[in-house]
C-alpha cells in the first residue's frame, strides 16, 4: 500500500542513520518506485535547513523531491484539517498544525502515515478520523 512519509521520517531517511529506518525505506523504494510525501513536509525541511543556513542541503533535498510523487493540500483536505483541529481543540488535543494538516492530507487521500511520532497522530485517530499510521522503526 501506498504511504505518505511524515517529516521526521523523511528527514531520517534522507540522513541514513537508523539502519532498520533504511531499509524500511529501501525496500518502499522498490515496491512503488519513489517516496510520497506532502507539500507541507517540504515546506518544514526546507525551514529547518535554511534555519541553519544549509543552502546545499536543500539542493540535495529538492533533489529528492523532484524524484517523489508530491501530493497537496488541496480545499477539500484544508476543511478536513479545519475539521480534525477544532475537534483536536474541543478534544483538549491540540497538536501542531502542521501535523493536522499532513494527516489530514493522509486522510483525504487515503494513505499510511509513516512517521516516528504517533503520540501526535493518535489523537486525530481518537477524534474518530480514519487514519493510518505506520513506523519504519
Amino acid at each position: 500500500m501506498k504511504a505518505l512519509l511524515d517529516t521526521d521520517t523523511l528527514s531520517e531517511v534522507l540522513k541514513s542513520k537508523d539502519r532498520q529506518v533504511q531499509a524500511r525505506a529501501d525496500a518502499y523504494l522498490a515496491e512503488h518506485g519513489r517516496y510520497t510525501l506532502s507539500t507541507i513536509t517540504i515546506m518544514e525541511i526546507v525551514k529547518g535547513l535554511s534555519r541553519k543556513g544549509r543552502e546545499d542541503a536543500i539542493v540535495r533535498f529538492l533533489g529528492v523531491v523532484h524524484g517523489s510523487d508530491v501530493v497537496t493540500l488541496d480545499e477539500v483536505g484544508a476543511e478536513l484539517a479545519g475539521r480534525i483541529y477544532a475537534d483536536l481543540e474541543r478534544a483538549g488535543r491540540v497538536i501542531g498544525v502542521a501535523d493536522v494538516l499532513i494527516g489530514a492530507i493522509a486522510v483525504q487521500r487515503g494513505l499510511t502515515l509513516v512517521t516516528g511520532n504517533a503520540a501526535h497522530y493518535r489523537h486525530i485517530q481518537h477524534a474518530g478520523y480514519p487514519l493510518r499510521l505506520e513506523s519504519w522503526r
